[in-house]
């Protein structure tokens, strides 16, 4: 059942032995660059491995040092985490190919085109073996860890290139991430008082036994620390003025998995620890004002990256949704649409740094006619816009399909005003992605005004300093339509991950053995 459990650790192992390397080889671009991408296409095979393992035999799973799960650290790979590490793993390779054809690997090209960043490699790789170790992690305390590494090497790169604005943005999301950690560390000491372990196999056993007032306590903690990391409304402020700050590749990987890992983390914690749902209430509500909250202040905005920056809160309010409803049809269609809107707004914000390129500017009403000056990128745009809008048949819409049946089956009035929430907000994303179509792409290009950093004498150049970049867009817009393609056996996958989850026999009897029973 276990054969292949000795490459568990490898996803977390091999990107921290090439950031060490990558150190080594700092001033050596070409080395930096061909170990990272060898990195990251090692990381993507064993973790396939890993997925049919765990699909075909069961969960996969690694005691640390021989130690049992009451002692020591487990990694356990099931379904969820390795399509979790599969589809984060594309999305960083497909960010890192970007950096390199862009050149911001090793020169930042906002800056003065000269200065050397070293250790962008390094903290890519950190990054990826961060989120890596939050999905493997077989207890609370190294989700926390996976946790804190993302925060260090996410603020590394916000912050590249020292400008004003970067750094405040930078020093905003440092403080968010930091009270998300409190939370979250505040709740693990706690639930070791109450229990005396973090093991999630061996909580899910004695979580049962305390008073139900103090497991609703220790829930509420963890989902308040998860939701601050995952920009759940009202905790979600401080994304859309983090973000689109930093450069384009840098915002499409934060864009695409940080608030993921929160998500992920809400989604084992619910199945897990808390199988009962006394607050999926709470998190229905939260869901409903993610959703429309986020797509209102979508709609208002002029600037490109701001405006993907709220739809990216109203579509958590999607996977919350399918999260509280607690049935198998609702989560899984919302690991299928965790997995679809990973992609989907990496993939936008990384045509967004093309736009950029190419008009000057991020501010929709300062450009225009690209589709004329660049159909490329205008297709570029318009495949995952009209994905993330839900228009049939892609994938964005075979989840939210998903995700409104799961709700119409509940019956309750609630998950009914979510589905009416849902059919708002994606007629409203729609809007909102259509609006920049039109004003960016099809509509006459502005006059050129003071201030304004749009000339068509700069397209023809921007358009040759974009080829390196335009190969890994178009790769990461391509894979987007595999996952409609394959959505049927994607579906299928995530039903049986769905399944195991609420189940938790699986799980359990993977890293406990028959003694749990």
């Amino acid at each position: 059942m276990n054969e292949f459990a000795w490459l568990v650790p490898l996803p977390v192992v091999l990107p921290l032995v090439g950031a060490g390397v990558n150190l080594a080889a700092v001033g050596r671009t070409r080395i930096q660059r061909a170990v990272s991408m060898s990195v990251l296409t090692a990381v993507l095979v064993v973790t396939g491995v890993l997925l049919f393992a765990a699909d075909v035999r069961g969960p996969q799973v690694v005691q640390v040092g021989g130690w049992a799960p009451t002692e020591g650290i487990v990694l356990i790979v099931d379904r969820l985490a390795a399509l979790m590490v599969i589809v984060s793993t594309v999305v960083t390779m497909a960010v890192l190919r970007y950096s390199i054809g862009q050149g911001r690997s090793s020169f930042d090209q906002e800056s003065d085109g000269h200065a050397p960043l070293p250790v962008f490699h390094p903290t890519m790789l950190v990054l990826s073996a961060g989120v890596s170790t939050t999905f493997l992690a077989g207890d609370l305390f190294h989700m926390y860890v996976g946790f804190e590494m993302l925060l260090a090497a996410s603020f590394v790169l916000l912050t590249l290139g020292g400008t004003e604005a970067r750094v405040r943005a930078g020093v905003t999301y440092v403080f968010v991430s930091l009270l998300s950690s409190m939370l979250f560390l505040i709740a693990i000491a706690m639930i070791y008082a109450a229990t005396g372990t973090v093991n999630l196999a061996i909580l899910a056993t004695r979580l049962e036994l305390i008073p139900h007032d103090t497991s609703v306590v220790l829930h509420l903690l963890l989902i308040l620390g998860f939701c601050v990391k995952a920009a759940v409304f009202p905790m979600s402020g401080w994304l859309p003025d983090s973000y689109p700050t930093a450069p384009a590749p840098v915002t499409a990987v934060f864009a695409g998995l940080l608030t993921k890992v929160g998500i992920y983390a809400l989604i084992r914690t619910q199945t897990l620890l808390f199988p009962d749902g006394s607050l999926n209430t709470v998190l229905m509500w939260a869901a409903l004002a993610s959703m429309i909250v986020g797509i209102l202040g979508a709609v208002t905005q002029d600037d490109i990256k701001r405006m993907l920056s709220f739809t990216l809160i109203s579509h958590i309010g999607y996977l919350l949704f399918g999260i509280a409803l607690g049935s198998d049809a609702g989560m899984s269609a919302a690991i299928f649409y965790v997995l679809h809107h990973i992609t989907i707004q990496t993939t936008l914000f990384l045509v967004t740094g093309l736009v950029e390129r190419v008009g000057g500017t991020t501010a929709s009403s300062h450009l225009g006619g690209l589709a004329r000056i660049s159909p490329l990128l205008g297709i570029l745009f318009f495949v995952p816009a009209m994905n993330l809008g839900g228009i049939p048949p892609f994938s964005g819409f075979i989840g939210k399909v998903g995700l409104m049946q799961a709700g119409v089956q509940d019956g309750g009035w609630l998950a009914m005003v979510l589905v009416v929430g849902s059919v708002v907000t994606s007629l409203l994303t729609l809007y909102a992605v259509a609006r920049v179509w039109g004003r960016a792409f099809w509509g006459a290009p502005p006059q050129p005004e003071e201030g304004m950093t749009f000339t068509p004498a700069r397209t023809g150049k921007s358009r040759a300093m974009a080829a390196g970049v335009v190969v890994p867009t178009t790769a990461l817009v391509i894979f987007t339509l595999v996952l409609t393609a394959v959505a049927g056996p994607l579906f299928d996958i995530t039903q049986r991950a769905s399944l195991d989850l609420l189940l938790r026999e699986p799980y359990l009897l993977a890293v406990l053995g028959e003694g749990f029973r």
